[in-house]
């Protein structure tokens, strides 16, 4: 009886952060704010998402060839930039929003490829699609789509993509195991993985959990870099890098940042943000398929 009853509040819990990020993500796909928390506020926003963007590793050439209103100031790295696309791959993009990285990727996989954005937030979906068409124009492309549903359960069929990339989305999931193993699933063999993501070097105060700003805002919802990798290696990746970008809260927020001063009143005395927060780039790869002895 106990057991089932902490399954159930399990997840009810899981079933209340995804609703509080949807909400949260929704408010700003219908808004003009950039940033995981609106103007100012969350994520290491900006005024200017172009010079978020440049800051983290987006080159000015890239930018410019988006649809307009596509960057919302939302990222935390730049995935493409170390997933060596090449032209005629499959690339899948978990947590797309308004479509930003998709429209990144489409011109470096070219017209055989394909770029495929999944998002469970119907008013960012609605917004990455309304881009499609200035997509097109500007690149004399067609590859990129978009689909509604949840990274935990991706409406993606097995083995069928070569690249699997996410950017600043994987800290929001309340069940990441379940995320991992879904990114295995999808992936052909020999495929691979490239991820933006926020961490934490150390637990977080309770108080810092807890508190909704900071959950949209990607720092509440962080996994401790040692769980990411225990999570990647239980869905069978290989190859595993990481890289801990330790000045990520330089280049992407700015001292008078509400969330992050919230932030800081919850921390021990003497504390910085970056003692316990940072972003990191992981990379992995699905095994390749095994030949046959004969």
């Amino acid at each position: 009886m106990g057991t089932q009853q902490g399954r159930t509040g399990a997840v009810g819990a899981e079933h209340e952060v995804r609703a509080r990020v949807k909400d949260g993500y929704a408010a700003i796909a219908q808004s003009d704010a950039t940033g995981c928390c609106g103007p100012n506020g969350g994520c290491g926003v900006r005024d200017d998402a172009s010079e978020l963007a440049q800051a983290i590793g987006y080159s000015a050439e890239e930018l410019a060839a988006i649809p307009e209103g596509a960057n919302l100031g939302l990222s935390c790295g730049n995935p493409g930039a170390i997933a060596a696309l090449r032209p005629g791959e499959t690339v899948l993009d978990l947590g797309s929003g308004a479509g930003f990285d998709c429209f990144v990727i489409g011109p470096k996989v070219g017209a055989r490829g394909r770029a495929i954005g999944v998002d469970m937030t119907g008013e960012m979906l609605a917004r990455a699609r309304a881009n499609v068409a200035s997509y097109r124009q500007r690149s004399g492309l067609d590859n990129v789509e978009f689909r509604l549903g949840e990274i935990e359960h991706l409406p993606v069929a097995d083995g069928s993509v070569d690249v699997v990339l996410s950017n600043c989305v994987l800290n929001l999931s309340p069940d990441k195991p379940q995320v991992w193993l879904e990114i295995a699933r999808v992936l052909r063999p020999g495929g691979r993985v490239a991820v933006s993501d926020i961490v934490l070097l150390k637990p977080l105060p309770d108080a810092a959990r807890e508190m909704v700003e900071a959950l949209v805002g990607c720092v509440a919802g962080a996994a401790l870099l040692e769980e990411s990798l225990a999570w990647m290696r239980a869905a069978g990746l290989v190859d595993i890098g990481i890289r801990v970008k330790g000045d990520y809260l330089a280049a992407m927020v700015s001292n008078t940042d509400p969330l992050y001063q919230r932030l800081l009143e919850v921390l021990p005395p003497g504390s910085r943000a970056s003692d316990y927060v940072a972003s990191a780039e992981f990379t992995a790869q699905r095994p390749k398929a095994r030949m046959g002895c004969c």
